[in-house]
């Protein structure tokens, strides 16, 4: 970046709480569910996951408001995933800034 160019603070602060919400012990395990299975719902995520619907429900709120997860209709059901770009991006953002 050239000094010249001006700072967009609100970027950096909603990157900041973006990759503050992905720490978080239980969406860390949800994001790998989600990796690992493509998609799921979430009576499968809290099933799997051992937890009550309303935690679950909550942890995939957040972190499809802050764009980590997307969710899709299927019938009655909502399928979560994780746009495997998307997230490639993040991890290569997080790389350059901690200098791996």
């Amino acid at each position: 970046m050239l000094l010249s160019e001006k700072i967009d603070y609100n970027k950096i602060e909603r990157t900041a709480k973006r990759l503050n919400l992905m720490t978080h012990p239980m969406r860390v395990n949800i994001i790998q569910l989600l990796l690992q299975n493509k998609g799921l719902s979430v009576t499968e995520i809290y099933e799997k996951l051992k937890i009550l619907q309303a935690e679950a429900s909550h942890h995939l709120t957040l972190l499809k408001d802050f764009g980590v997860i997307k969710k899709v209709r299927e019938g009655k059901k909502s399928i979560y995933f994780i746009d495997a770009e998307d997230y490639q991006r993040t991890l290569e953002m997080v790389e350059k800034i901690i200098g791996k």
